[in-house]
């Protein structure tokens, strides 16, 4: 039989039993920031289930304002919490049933405020698309030269800025920097500000310095995913970015989703990743299907607009590079990976034009802009627009989703 709750979940939500996010919430009657698990139109406060003795044991980090402590856990505990949840909200004799007890633990959803779901020691951004860095590479080295020599052998990453990492919802500033059109710098506010389609993944339990990550064992290190986008300021980026990458580009925000997927949930939508040739380096071999049907959606809404417009959707199973191979990359030098620590897949395109990532892509370059009703265009972003990230797995009548990251743009400071 399927796995069927007793509280009502519309087939197209993205947060069946199949699912149970998790993510730290507070509400007017409770300010208290805290860890909640996400059903239908529900937020069940796990800290008053464990304070009310709904599990096996109590844990005592459910109260706790990030879902840190937790996370390190370890992933016998995460499953144990996980099977818990599934037996009380699907269980006809399930005590939540309780008039008094389900009035105490059950948030209904419009009452909650969100909060960043992890306390984020580093960020690590990957550049894993095969279709993304190509076009990319079209751009501005041409075909002949779209991929540098070490793309197809190693997941390509730079190190990015924790402290600028938002939740949905809050609004990005227009950054202000260094632009040089024809080799002169002037300093203007941005002129090209683009969003990356990403998907983020979190470290739910380290390693020590100098004891890398195995790719065998790298799953075991994954606590689960978020939607990202990654604000990028493409003029700042084109200036800085020779010889070491991008900085200030991309140092203002970076937005994620507040639910929290958990690898468990995502396990039935694991798919094979594109085939890899040549072959990789044996630290980053991996047997087993390691890619992930995880259909991505963006839409763009100006100041003008009613309504929102699609203007991309993808799919992360077309990543070439893995999160099993990003992580035994980043630790094969024998980096600590610490609790709370978050990659980036980096912008995933797809191999049509409609699929692609980025506006920088999406406009090519700003060589075809896009047409929004009402006669506007979008090269890239203007001041009052919002970018909505979705993302979601299909399944049989039911489909585990992420949610929304979404963020408005505003004008730069003066």
């Amino acid at each position: 039989m399927p796995l069927k709750s007793f509280i009502e979940v519309h087939p197209e939500s993205d947060f069946p039993i199949q699912n149970l996010p998790y993510g730290i919430f507070s509400t007017q009657a409770n300010p208290h920031a805290r860890v909640g698990v996400r059903i239908g139109e529900w937020v069940v406060d796990l800290a008053m289930l464990d304070e009310e003795k709904m599990f096996e044991k109590q844990y005592g980090f459910f109260a706790d304002s990030t879902l840190n402590q937790f996370m390190s856990a370890g992933r016998e505990v995460w499953r144990e919490v996980r099977q818990s949840l599934i037996g009380l909200l699907s269980s006809d004799n399930s005590p939540l049933k309780n008039e008094a007890l389900h009035s105490r633990v059950m948030v209904p959803v419009e009452e909650v405020q969100m909060h960043l779901p992890v306390a984020i020691g580093d960020y690590t951004d990957f550049y894993a698309s095969r279709e993304h860095a190509t076009n990319v590479g079209i751009m501005f080295r041409g075909k002949e030269n779209a991929l540098m020599p070490n793309w197809l052998h190693l997941p390509v990453g730079y190190h990015g800025r924790a402290s600028s990492i938002v939740p949905s919802g809050a609004d990005v500033i227009r950054p202000r920097g260094q632009v040089a059109a024809n080799g002169v710098p002037e300093f203007i506010a941005s002129r090209s500000l683009d969003f990356e389609l990403e998907l983020g993944f979190f470290i739910g339990t380290g390693n020590n310095l100098g004891e890398p990550i195995s790719i065998e064992n790298a799953y075991e290190h994954i606590f689960g995913m978020v939607l990202l986008n990654d604000w990028s300021a493409r003029d700042i980026q084109a200036w800085e970015y020779q010889p070491l990458g991008p900085f200030l580009a991309k140092n203002f925000a970076t937005s994620i989703s507040p639910w929290v997927v958990t690898m468990d949930a995502l396990e039935p939508f694991r798919v094979d990743a594109p085939k890899q040739e040549p072959a990789p380096l044996s630290y980053l071999t991996v047997d087993s299907a390691n890619g992930l049907d995880i259909n991505l959606e963006v839409t763009l809404q100006s100041a003008t607009m009613s309504a929102p417009q699609i203007i991309s959707r993808s799919n992360m199973k077309h990543l070439y590079w893995s999160m099993e191979q990003m992580l035994a990359h980043h630790t094969v030098t024998g980096c600590n990976m610490r609790t709370g620590d978050m990659c980036g897949t980096g912008t995933i395109s797809g191999p049509t034009e409609d699929s692609y990532g980025s506006m920088l892509e999406l406009t090519w370059r700003g060589e075809k802009p896009i047409a929004l009703p009402d006669g506007e265009t979008r090269k890239f972003l203007q001041d009052g627009d919002t970018v909505i990230m979705k993302g979601y797995c299909q399944g049989d009548g039911y489909r585990v989703g992420f949610g929304e990251v979404t963020g408005k743009v505003l004008p730069a400071l003066k």
